[in-house]
């Protein structure tokens, strides 16, 4: 199995409730079921589909979300993104863990203006 990157959208330290609006993406590295690197970067100016290209070309394969509209999924999923939405508000380790261990399940989008 290779190393694998993803992307968490983050306000005040938590997962943000709509990646758009996020002050930073915290991006995890892991190999297998190990965290090997975790670093931040601050995201581009948010305009429609500016987010899933930024991304691809940093080679992040999977994005955890709170929600996001529908043509950002489909953005994400044609860049080869494996998109997970609806999740709780969570730290990004609680996150990765949860992804990790196979328990990070889709949720309802919490996007609110979708």
């Amino acid at each position: 199995m290779s190393n694998k990157l993803i992307a968490i959208p983050t306000i005040n330290g938590k997962l943000c409730a709509h990646f758009g609006r996020c002050e930073k993406f915290i991006i995890v590295e892991v190999d297998g079921q190990k965290v090997i690197n975790e670093y931040q970067i601050d995201p581009p100016e948010h305009q429609p589909g500016a987010y899933p290209k930024f991304l691809a070309n940093r080679g992040v394969n999977i994005i955890i979300s709170g929600g996001m509209g529908s043509k950002a999924h489909q953005l994400f999923q044609r860049n080869n993104i494996d998109v997970f939405i609806g999740l709780c508000l969570e730290k990004p380790k609680h996150l990765v863990k949860s992804y990790l261990s196979d328990e990070l399940k889709k949720g309802k989008n919490i996007c609110e203006h979708l």
